[in-house]
C-alpha cells in the first residue's frame, strides 16, 4: 500500500464526519428509532438542527438580559478603542469592575511615571511601583498633577469577532446576543467532534450516545450559566471552548499542527495562561509510531516538521501579543490584570496572580462546595463562590470508570492536569459565579474521556444528565437576576488574605 492510500484511509472523508460513518458506532444492525435518528442527524442539517435547539435554550434563559447589552461589555470597549486606533478608554469606565488603572504623575522634577501609587496596593501611602523599573519613594509634595489611564486587561482574542458589529452599533452592541449565538455553537461543534472520534475508530457511540454526551455539556454543565448573561468574563470562557474543541479535532493524529497551534495561541490570547499543548504533543508521537520508531531517521524527521508547524503559529502569535502586550504596560508577558483597580489589589502584589496560597479555596470551590439549604423561602442558596462541579455536573464521576481504554485516555487526562492547575493558583476561585466556571477551561476534554471510554450510558447516567440540566437550568435563570438564591460566602473570603 503506496503512502498516500495510507493516509486516504486514515483521515475520515467529510462526508463520513458529517454522516457519522463508515466505522461509526456499532456494527450491530440500528434499530428503527436509530436510524430515524440518524437520518435526521445527517450531514450539516443535523449539525444545524443542534445549533438552533441550543441556541433556543440559551436565548430563552437569556429572556428580559437580550434587551440591551450588559453592564460589562468590556470586550465591545476594546473593539471600539481598536476601531478608533485608541488602547486605553476614550474617558471614564461606565463602571468600577476589573478595568485596569494606570496612574500618570508629573512630577516636579520634570519626569512623567506611569504605575500604580502605594495606597491602592496595601503599602506606603507614597510608595509609587512604575510600568518598568524598581519601585520608589514619591512624597505628595513632589507631585505636579495626577492622572490615570484606564484599559481593558483583558486578553484581546474575543474583542475580534465584536469588530464589525461595533463598528455598526458602537458602544450600544449587545455582548448578551452576542454570547448566546456564540454558544449555540460548541455543542454543534462538540457533537461533530464526537462524530469525527466515531469515525477514527476513537468511539463505539450511537447518535443518541452523541446527543446525551452534548446535551450534558451543553445544558448540563456550567457552561449553560456562562452562556446566557453576556458579560467579558463569560464571554470569554464561551469563545475558549470553541477553541478548546478545535484544538482537541485539529490534534487528533496530529493531523493538523499549524491549525492546532493556532488554536492554542488563540486560547493564550483568551483565557492565559491556556496551558493545553501535552494533548497535541502525545499525538504527534503517536503519529510517527511511539518513541520506540524514532529510532529511525524519517520517524524523528517527521515527528520534527509535526512539532515546528505547531511551534509556528504559536511563535507568530506569541510575539504579536508580546508587542500588544508592551505597547499597553512596557512588558510583554503582562496582560493587565495586575493593575486592575479592585479591593483585593493588594493580595495580588503580596501573593501575585499565581500562588500556592489560593489553592486550598479553589480546590474547594471546585469539589466540594454545596448549596446552602433553609427552611423558608427560598429554600437554597448559592455562594457567590458557586458550587462543586460534582453538584452541577455529577455525570463527570463517569470519566474514572472508563470501559475501555484508548490512546487518547492518557493525554486527555495529562492535558486536563495542566489545564486546571493556572486557575486552581488563581487568586480570585471564579466570583461572582453560581458554579465553578473555571471548569470550562477543561471540560471539552472530560467529554472526550466520557465518549472514549465507551461505557454505556445507561439510565442511571441518562437521569443524571436530566438532573443536572434541571440544576443549571435553575442557575441559569437566577444567576445575576434574582440575589435572593445567593450569598456571600465568608467561609471563601474574597478580600485581603
Amino acid at each position: 500500500m503506496s503512502e498516500s492510500s495510507a493516509s486516504a484511509e486514515a483521515t475520515p472523508s467529510r462526508d463520513a464526519v458529517m454522516s457519522g460513518g463508515p466505522g461509526a458506532g456499532d456494527t450491530a444492525t440500528p434499530s428503527r428509532g436509530a436510524a430515524r435518528l440518524a437520518r435526521l442527524l445527517r450531514g450539516w442539517r443535523g449539525a444545524l438542527l443542534v445549533y438552533l435547539v441550543f441556541t433556543g435554550a440559551y436565548l430563552g434563559a437569556s429572556g428580559a438580559r437580550l434587551r440591551m447589552h450588559s453592564q460589562y461589555n468590556h470586550y465591545v470597549y476594546l473593539a471600539d478603542g481598536w476601531l478608533h486606533h485608541r488602547l486605553t478608554l476614550a474617558g471614564p469606565p461606565p463602571n468600577e469592575n476589573d478595568w485596569a488603572k494606570i496612574d500618570v504623575f508629573k512630577l516636579r522634577d520634570g519626569r512623567e511615571v506611569r504605575g500604580i501609587y502605594g495606597s491602592r496596593t496595601g503599602g506606603p501611602a507614597d510608595r509609587f511601583y512604575p510600568l518598568r523599573g524598581a519601585p520608589e519613594t514619591i512624597p505628595a509634595a513632589e507631585i505636579v498633577s495626577r492622572a490615570a489611564v484606564r484599559l481593558v486587561s483583558f486578553p484581546p482574542f474575543p474583542a475580534i469577532p465584536m469588530v464589525p458589529f461595533v463598528a455598526i452599533w458602537g458602544l450600544a452592541f449587545n455582548d448578551v446576543l452576542f454570547t448566546a449565538l456564540w454558544a449555540g455553537l460548541n455543542p454543534m461543534l462538540l457533537f461533530v467532534l464526537l462524530r469525527t472520534l466515531r469515525v477514527r475508530g476513537l468511539s463505539r457511540r450511537s447518535d443518541a450516545d452523541d446527543l446525551w454526551l452534548t446535551a450534558m455539556f451543553g445544558v448540563g454543565s456550567v457552561y449553560y450559566f456562562c452562556s446566557v448573561i453576556g458579560q467579558v468574563w463569560f464571554t470569554a470562557e464561551i469563545v475558549a471552548v470553541t477553541l478548546s474543541i478545535g484544538y482537541v479535532w485539529a490534534s487528533i493524529g496530529a493531523e493538523w499542527p499549524m491549525l492546532a497551534g493556532l488554536f492554542v495561541v488563540c486560547g493564550v490570547a483568551t483565557r492565559p495562561p491556556w496551558v493545553i499543548v501535552p494533548l497535541f504533543l502525545y499525538e504527534a508521537l503517536r503519529a510517527v509510531g511511539g518513541a520506540s520508531a524514532l529510532r529511525e531517521p524519517a520517524a524523528r524527521r517527521a515527528l520534527a516538521r509535526s512539532l515546528v508547524r505547531f511551534a509556528f503559529p504559536i511563535a507568530v502569535g506569541g510575539g504579536a501579543l508580546a508587542v500588544y502586550n508592551y505597547a499597553r504596560f512596557q512588558n510583554p508577558f503582562e496582560f493587565g490584570h495586575r493593575f486592575l483597580a479592585v479591593q483585593w489589589q493588594e493580595r495580588i502584589f503580596r501573593f501575585g496572580l499565581f500562588n500556592y496560597h489560593f489553592l486550598s479555596r479553589n480546590l474547594a470551590a471546585a469539589l466540594v462546595l454545596l448549596p446552602r439549604i433553609v427552611a423558608r423561602y427560598p429554600y437554597v442558596k448559592i455562594s457567590q463562590h458557586g458550587l462543586s462541579v460534582l453538584v452541577t455536573s455529577p455525570n463527570l464521576a463517569y470519566t474514572v470508570m472508563p470501559q475501555e481504554r484508548s490512546p487518547l485516555t492518557k493525554p486527555l487526562w495529562i492535558t486536563i492536569a495542566v489545564a486546571a492547575l493556572p486557575p486552581l493558583l488563581y487568586q480570585s476561585s471564579g466570583y461572582i459565579q453560581c458554579g465553578y466556571r473555571y471548569s470550562l477551561d477543561f471540560m471539552i476534554y472530560f467529554m472526550v474521556l466520557l465518549a472514549i471510554g465507551n461505557r454505556p450510558l445507561t439510565k442511571r447516567f441518562r437521569a443524571l444528565v436530566v438532573v443536572a440540566f434541571a440544576i443549571n437550568l435553575f442557575l441559569a435563570i437566577t444567576f445575576d437576576r434574582y440575589p435572593e438564591f445567593s450569598f456571600d460566602d465568608s467561609f471563601f473570603p474574597n478580600g485581603n488574605n
